[in-house]
């Protein structure tokens, strides 16, 4: 038996339960992995509140993680017994001690680069990187919009864009987070309860707008970045950290400038295990070169997940968040 989080049915934090669970042996194409550090990340309070629904319950969540490789099954070539590894993604059950996932899933980890590091970078990382060099390759000269910038995603992609000679105006919700974006590549940040943010990017970008937007709010902000994008721009939903964003009319993004609208997943972008490798070596490049530098702000044991999501769903984080098993 190994410590797992569970939930038996959707629901608040309360409903993420910490208890024993027999996790079985790893099958064909499959490891077992003792986790050292698990990443917190705003799709698992998605998949606790049934937003995303669940393959069936009861159900242990968490899509991210970082380990030791103790058992493969029949024909894995991917990973070795004692190989450091980390992972994002599906399936999921990343909340324990132990987990069996299939190997083609798993990287190893560079040894530049620690178990929490990566932990705390992988699926983050990877959206920040599939973001701004697949979904729209950004390019030197260019500024762009980022919301929720002093986030786990923003703060990397931020850092990352920089290094890429792009301009990056960044939203954010206090002082203290504006600060924060700042210090990690962020030109221009905008306080979203105090300003009107497109305006503002209007007023930095005289008039012109951006090539693309990168949201993760949702509801409260997709209107406001429409109109914050410059001739056939691009909008990148990615996340839904205000609700879903509400149905409407798709004539609005020709009245608004020939726009684009795309709604990408990290595991549309790492389909083939080429890419997924492909994907999370560039990561791993960039962070041990030092153009980006993974903060993790916050650490819980894994006993305290449903604390975690509660700071996390009231935007008391910033930066990355672990659970330590």
């Amino acid at each position: 038996m190994t410590k797992a989080i569970l939930i038996n049915e959707h629901g608040g934090p309360e409903k993420l339960v910490y208890g024993d669970v027999d996790v079985g042996t790893p099958g064909a194409g499959e490891a077992l992995v003792r986790q050292s550090a698990i990443g917190l990340n705003y799709i698992d309070v998605y998949h606790r509140t049934g937003l995303y629904p669940v393959p069936q319950l009861p159900a242990i969540i968490g899509m991210e993680g970082t380990g030791i490789v103790e058992a493969i099954g029949e024909g894995v070539s991917e990973v070795a017994v004692g190989d450091r590894v980390a992972y994002a993604g599906m399936p999921i059950g990343a909340y324990a001690e132990l987990r069996v996932m299939p190997a083609a899933g798993l990287v190893g980890i560079p040894a530049a680069i620690d178990d929490e590091t990566a932990a705390a970078m992988m699926l983050q990382g990877m959206t920040a990187q599939y973001l701004i060099r697949g979904t729209y390759r950004v390019s030197p000269g260019e500024t762009i919009l980022l919301h929720a910038a002093a986030g786990g995603v923003g703060l990397i992609l931020s850092q990352w864009a920089k290094s890429l000679g792009v301009t990056v105006i960044g939203t954010v919700g206090s002082e203290e987070k504006a600060a924060l974006a700042r210090a990690h590549g962020c030109d221009h940040t905008i306080l979203y309860n105090d300003e009107d943010f497109t305006e503002r990017v209007r007023q930095i970008t005289n008039g012109k707008g951006v090539p693309v937007v990168y949201d993760s709010i949702g509801k409260d902000t997709f209107e406001g970045s429409l109109d914050c994008l410059s001739l056939r721009g691009m909008m990148v939903s990615f996340g839904n950290a205000s609700g879903p964003v509400p149905a409407f009319e798709p004539a609005i993004l020709s009245q608004k400038g020939s726009l684009y609208l795309t709604r990408p997943t990290l595991m549309a972008y790492t389909a083939t295990r080429e890419e997924l490798v492909a994907c999370a070596n560039d990561l791993f490049d960039v962070v041990a070169s030092g153009d980006v530098k993974i903060n993790i702000n916050q650490r819980y044991p894994l006993s305290e997940t449903a604390q975690a999501h509660r700071d996390l769903e009231a935007r008391k984080t910033t930066g990355s968040t672990i659970l330590l098993p």
